[in-house]
């Protein structure tokens, strides 16, 4: 079903039969009443992307609107914008190659408490290019051989900030002369269960993941190689085609995404809100058979 009403406040269109929606009707300035927040909230869940095309957002603004869905946090490798500490600058310079978190991820697996989600508010965008692809760990997961489903039964993996691929892309052009010393890493469960929809959820990406509990690196990358290259496919993906104005807000739990970075010579800005999220949990899952 591409288009379908769930409230008489706003409109939701499909992006892919996987995941994504764009919403139509809300403009995200104001408080959203409570009766259209639980819906929106709803389709949150269910689409995982939604994209709001044509909005006016103060930071204060993206801030208050981000906050229905939950507690803010901070992102641990960018400083927010004068004023405003929770809301980070994604930016790329004309002059740079190198895009931030240009790679698959999940944001903050390396955390103990991951983020449960984050908007990201586009302000300057290049005529053409720097979209973003996300993908339904959700559905990856429902896609896998049953057989492999029982072999991550029970598994744990790592997951660090400091993978060589996803540490070049850490080079905001605020701070480019000064690396983070920062580094983290936490355990979590491969299979990880949603807290609200309590789908299963294929719960490894390229950018964190390092190895399995008790594996080595070398024993844990042809089945994490395996793994990626099949969180990767299309049927799993929608895109985002950025335009001045428009928010994304995405559930970080069941969706991984990548920026592509198609744009050299060209500015692109946009503001980033995480939502604090909650310790993965992984347990019986009724899909693995």
């Amino acid at each position: 079903m591409s288009s379908s009403r769930l409230n008489p406040e706003f409109e939701v269109q499909s992006i892919t039969p996987a995941l994504g929606a764009e919403v139509h009707g809300l403009d995200l300035a104001n408080p959203i009443p409570s009766e259209t927040l639980q819906a929106l909230r709803d389709t949150w869940l269910e689409r995982k992307v939604l994209c709001f095309r044509d909005q006016a957002l103060s930071p204060a603004q993206q801030l208050a609107f981000t906050r229905q869905f939950g507690e803010i946090d901070k992102y641990p490798f960018l400083g927010g914008i004068d004023g405003y500490p929770e809301v980070a600058p994604v930016l790329k310079l004309p002059e740079e190659k190198v895009n931030f978190g240009g790679i698959w991820h999940s944001d903050t697996a390396y955390l103990e408490t991951p983020a449960a989600g984050a908007s990201l508010y586009a302000l300057e965008i290049p005529a053409v290019g720097g979209d973003t692809l996300f993908c339904n760990t959700a559905l990856a997961f429902e896609k896998l051989p049953a057989e492999l489903k029982k072999r991550l039964s029970g598994l744990t993996a790592l997951n660090v900030s400091s993978k060589a691929a996803v540490s070049r892309t850490r080079i905001p052009s605020i701070d480019r002369e000064k690396p983070s010393p920062l580094e983290f890493e936490c355990e979590h469960p491969v299979i990880r269960i949603h807290p609200e929809t309590k789908q299963s959820i294929l719960y490894v990406n390229e950018a964190h993941t390092l190895r399995f509990r008790s594996w080595s690196e070398q024993d844990s990358h042809l089945l994490l190689e395996k793994l990626f290259r099949h969180l990767r496919q299309p049927e799993f993906q929608c895109r985002i085609r950025w335009r001045p104005g428009t928010l994304v807000l995405w559930d970080n739990r069941s969706t991984q995404h990548y920026p592509i970075n198609d744009y050299h010579g060209y500015r692109r800005l946009l503001h980033r809100v995480s939502i604090k999220g909650d310790r993965p949990h992984g347990g019986a899952s009724s899909s693995l058979n």
